[in-house]
């Protein structure tokens, strides 16, 4: 089959480099890349592994009520927080 592909500078001057260090025509180092390139993506993507966190006891609160900020500021830095 013949085709025409328009490649992006990058890809081409990385096909450029494989050419000169392998010594392979550019034809058959296209053809390489894209059955590597098919065959990677018909495979099923990789499973992620599942991650599951355990919940911890803290213990009860030791200021009691945390709703005013200037109560807790005042028992964790003492009353000289302002």
């Amino acid at each position: 089959m013949r085709t025409t592909l328009s490649l992006d500078k990058d890809v081409a001057a990385q096909l450029a480099r494989l050419r000169r260090s392998s010594d392979a025509n550019f034809k058959g180092l296209i053809n390489e890349a894209l059955r590597r390139g098919l065959r990677e993506l018909e495979g099923k993507a990789p499973r992620k592994s599942s991650f599951e966190t355990s919940a911890v006891s803290l213990g009860r609160c030791k200021l009691g009520d945390v709703d005013n900020i200037s109560d807790v500021l005042a028992a964790a830095e003492g009353e000289s927080f302002k």
